[in-house]
């Protein structure tokens, strides 16, 4: 593992990385859902016109559904344009859920999609009559269409992947269910001509149950990111993991994850080794925890960690004993009759198993004659027993 500062150093550094990103991100999608928009146009005109010329019904809903994805075009500019916004007031965490909104809704489309395509073609397999014999080239406008959508679902997908996004992903297999419309009306048309017009009928219902299939999936994965579903358990452990590796964690709870569009947050309660270490030490030891978690997981984009002094899930809290100001005044209170309570350096408060330990600093020459210090103990410590809320006295002298 990366030393400390190492780890901090690089964790900040992909922090500003990610953000620096958010430009290019915008843009590769923008860049790759107008390719998508433009060849889409060019196919739906190609296929509608040449449908009609080749008496091929199915090669005219095929024109329809591409057409159609100009639609989805359109919701997946609008939805990368408005998520790319920066945190604000009302929107602490980000926009990137808008991604995740549009894919739910690209889910349900290709949803429907299937259904359409499904219903059609049932409805073609027991309605024989209703098939025209298409001309032969009605393939060969379906042959050019796969070829396209094939190369810009693949085109596609791999933006989606580079960039972690569920919405380009969703318009890729949209793009892929117009290719596979398109086969739909090869094995049709061929088998119209070679009069097993029911293939084009038994294909079409096979393409439908895997788009359906698709669009469900995207669409589940979508949902559960909008209800803060954890991350996969395998990857919960090895976040948990990397955190126990850290120096002076000693065990951890209520390890807590979510996904926000292409990145992972996580939430964390660490316990440290010595409950005792001083404010600015654990704030090292979290902010270690958080660059650390940042280094090693590519999507975990911020941690938030609490550190605990002991396991607040077994151990009594002590949310009643009160802050310094009143615990000082109880103390004061109570060592009013010990003369050394006026050369009181430093008070340190530590709450811990639901009560708390004081430590006292004095100067160190009033412990300098024989068996002085002794004595000194004992006042504080029994003046401070009349507070129920304190557990221990320690005076120390420096």
């Amino acid at each position: 593992m990366a030393e400390p500062s190492e780890s901090a150093s690089s964790g900040r550094v992909l922090i500003a990385q990610l953000r620096d990103a958010a430009p290019e991100r915008y843009a590769i999608i923008r860049r790759v859902t107008l390719v998508g928009a433009a060849v889409d146009l060019t196919l739906a005109i190609g296929k509608i016109g040449g449908g009609f010329a080749a008496h091929s019904q199915s090669l005219v809903a095929d024109g329809v559904h591409s057409l159609s994805d100009l639609v989805t075009d359109l919701l997946v500019l609008l939805a990368a344009r408005l998520a790319r916004a920066k945190p604000d007031a009302d929107h602490p965490y980000g926009h990137e859920r808008i991604e995740t909104a549009a894919t739910v809704a690209l889910g349900v489309v290709l949803i429907l999609i299937g259904a359409g395509i499904a219903f059609d073609a049932l409805w073609r397999l027991f309605h024989p009559e209703a098939l025209q014999i298409p001309a032969w080239w009605a393939m060969a406008i379906a042959a050019i269409s796969v070829g396209f959508k094939e190369g810009v679902y693949h085109y596609t997908i791999r933006a989606a992947r580079r960039f972690r996004s569920k919405l380009l992903e969703a318009n890729a297999w949209h793009a892929r269910s117009d290719a596979a419309s398109s086969i739909v009306v090869i094995v049709g048309v061929g088998g119209a001509l070679l009069g097993l017009g029911y293939l084009d009928a038994i294909a079409a219902v096979v393409v439908a149950w895997m788009i359906g299939r698709m669009g469900y999936r995207l669409a589940r994965q979508s949902v559960e990111e909008l209800i803060d579903t954890g991350l996969e358990p395998e990857q919960v452990e090895s976040i948990r993991a990397a955190l126990m590796q850290i120096d002076g964690v000693r065990d951890l709870h209520m390890l807590r994850t979510r996904q926000m569009g292409p990145k992972s947050l996580v939430d964390v309660h660490i316990l440290l080794d010595d409950p005792r270490l001083s404010v600015s030490e654990g704030h090292q030891i979290s902010e270690t925890a958080r660059a650390e978690l940042i280094r090693q997981f590519h999507d975990v984009e911020d941690v938030t960690v609490h550190i605990d002094p002991e396991d607040d899930e077994e151990v009594a809290q002590g949310r009643d004993l009160g802050l310094r100001g009143e615990v000082e005044a109880r103390l004061g209170a109570a060592w009013s009759d010990v003369p050394e309570a006026e050369a009181i350096r430093r008070i340190t408060l530590h709450y811990l198993d639901g009560r708390i330990q004081v430590e006292v600093e004095l100067p160190l020459e009033l412990a300098l004659g024989t068996g002085a210090a002794e004595p000194i103990r004992q006042r504080f410590e029994q003046a401070a027993r009349k507070d129920p809320d304190v557990s221990e006295v320690r005076v120390l002298f420096g």
